[in-house]
């Protein structure tokens, strides 16, 4: 059976927005005007009224963590208590009140920001936790995840000390010849590995979870990073959730290995880039290179301009850089590095450069996750190389306030996705959930405005995308970063039926306001799987 979309306002991939399409069998079967549209109708062929409605390819979220974002909504929800220290405590206290433990005897939460505090200029510390709880565990995760603070019961039962050496890559805070509850980065690895690990049930709870919230947002595809759970157990979830009809976002897994000998098993078995299908697909190697912006983890190439004692963290050496990105390179797989600052930055364009010396491969598709922290010879470089870039625009909301403070003069380079997509490279979008939520309209508003959300000064206003370019960041790069640019990421006839039905167009809409449009429906492969 076919089903005819008319009358409304669709944006195919080209302009101008054409008024209908048809699909049929899980593909777009015609886009164009009403009369042809309708014309395609045989008898008993379904016919749909947009009533002015827009209409674009479906969203892909091209860099989150969606077991991450499933465990997240099982947690205490820190993101929405974060306007005041003493507002988050009292939050979590009534949270472990009501829900006790949530994760097998700790209370944890996601999503404090410390330079939200209204009352406080100050992470959180342990002595803070500790009025969430005194018998329990509990630990905090920074919204960056790149941070988290643990109670003085978690410090018991990890059996760190003042004198506890921290992993390479990562930092342990500590204040008065005492931990001061602080993990960063690497070091947080003490942490989770002291937390009950998940069952495979709770993993596919948690998918189908985020994937609800997903499509809610108009998303159908994403680029998922969920190796931090054991990848066997990830991939046969996936695969049953697939044969059951009940994943409703498609996958291309971010595979995160930390070490060669992992990742030659991981080929070994027969696992690289592009094996799978148009639900789950294997994609690249994922490397977490340094830490973030707001933790002041992320590796710049001089001190923190408001905070002169640091430069960030490391949490790969170049020779392990050189190994791994090497291995992948050399072994048919694509890599997308998370690099937030610029001295991070020059060691992932050196291993890339050193990996496609030894190997030339003209679409490697190579990519730089975030690209936040940049100079301008690196801006070249990376141009020359020919890397992807997966941008995160909704981090805007928050960074364009604090990134010059943070970095000083090189913030007049960073952020800098539209010079690099004018130097050709295809820059791809997405929100970097749990970090962000997975609202795509929120990552468009402020792709097109570079402002916060909710108004204020605009950050390097040439920078800032049309609505087509922030679009097609959310639909058709997103394809290209994972090799489907030929079956998805625009409706044209042939590609999958993946769509979003918005209360109005983007282009109609005042920029500041994008975020605010309503999303009235989600299609994956021409089912509706919200609305």
């Amino acid at each position: 059976m076919r089903t005819i979309f008319y009358g409304g306002q669709v944006y195919t991939g080209t302009l101008p927005l054409c008024r209908a399409f048809a699909v049929e069998n899980g593909l777009f079967l015609f886009a164009g005007g009403d009369e042809d549209a309708l014309a395609l109708a045989r008898p008993g062929d379904r016919r749909v009224d947009l009533d002015g409605r827009f209409v674009c390819a479906g969203f892909n979220d091209s860099h989150m963590h969606l077991l991450s974002y499933g465990l997240a909504l099982r947690r205490a929800r820190l993101d929405q208590h974060t306007d005041s220290l003493k507002g988050l405590i009292a939050y979590f206290r009534d949270f472990a009140a009501e829900n006790g433990p949530n994760e097998r005897g700790w209370i944890v939460g996601r999503g404090w920001n410390q330079d939200f505090f209204s009352d406080e200029a100050r992470m959180p510390d342990r002595h803070d936790l500790d009025a969430v709880s005194r018998e329990r565990p509990v630990a905090a995760v920074r919204c960056c995840g790149h941070c988290t603070v643990v109670n003085s019961k978690a410090i018991e039962l990890l059996g760190v000390t003042a004198s506890t050496p921290a992993p390479e890559g990562g930092e342990i805070g500590v204040a008065n010849g005492a931990p001061d509850g602080r993990f960063y980065d690497s070091a947080m690895n003490l942490i989770w590995a002291a937390v009950p690990g998940v069952e495979k049930d709770d993993v596919k709870d948690m998918i189908r979870a985020a994937c609800r919230r997903y499509n809610a947002c108009g998303v159908t595809s994403c680029h998922a990073d969920d190796y931090e759970t054991p990848w066997r157990m990830v991939n046969e979830a996936y695969q049953e959730l697939k044969a059951a009809g009940e994943l409703t976002v498609r996958v291309y897994e971010q595979c995160n290995f930390h070490d060669v000998e992992s990742l030659a098993e991981f080929i070994g078995e027969g696992h690289v880039t592009g094996e799978g299908d148009a639900l789950f697909r294997t994609g690249p190697l994922k490397l977490v290179a340094d830490g973030a912006l707001g933790a002041r983890t992320a590796l710049l190439s001089r001190p923190y301009a408001d905070d002169p004692s640091v430069t960030g963290l490391a949490l790969y050496s170049q020779e392990a850089l050189d190994a791994l990105i090497g291995y992948a390179h050399a072994h048919g797989m694509q890599t997308a590095v998370h690099a937030i600052g610029d001295g991070c930055l020059d060691r992932v364009l050196n291993a890339v450069e050193k990996a496609l010396t030894a190997h030339p491969r003209a679409d490697h598709r190579h990519g730089v996750v975030h690209c936040q922290i940049t100079r301008r010879d690196q801006l070249e470089r990376m141009a020359r190389l020919k890397m992807h870039i997966y941008a995160q625009t909704i981090f805007l909301d928050y960074d364009s306030r604090i990134v010059r403070q943070r970095v000083g003069a090189l913030a007049e380079t960073s952020y800098a996705w539209k010079t690099l997509m004018n130097m050709g490279l295809t820059v791809s979008n997405g929100t970097d959930c749990p970090v962000e939520q997975p609202d795509a309209l929120r990552g468009l508003q402020c792709a097109v405005t570079r402002a916060p959300l909710a108004g204020g000064e605009v950050y390097l206003p040439g920078e800032a995308f049309t609505v087509r370019e922030a679009l097609d960041s959310y639909t058709s790069a997103g394809a290209y970063a994972s090799f489907e640019e030929r079956i998805k990421g625009r409706i044209e006839p042939g590609m999958l039926a993946d769509f979003v039905v918005l209360e109005r167009s983007p282009f109609e809409t005042p920029p500041e306001a994008i975020s605010r449009i309503p999303v009235c429906e989600t299609w994956l492969g021409g089912r509706k799987v919200y609305g």
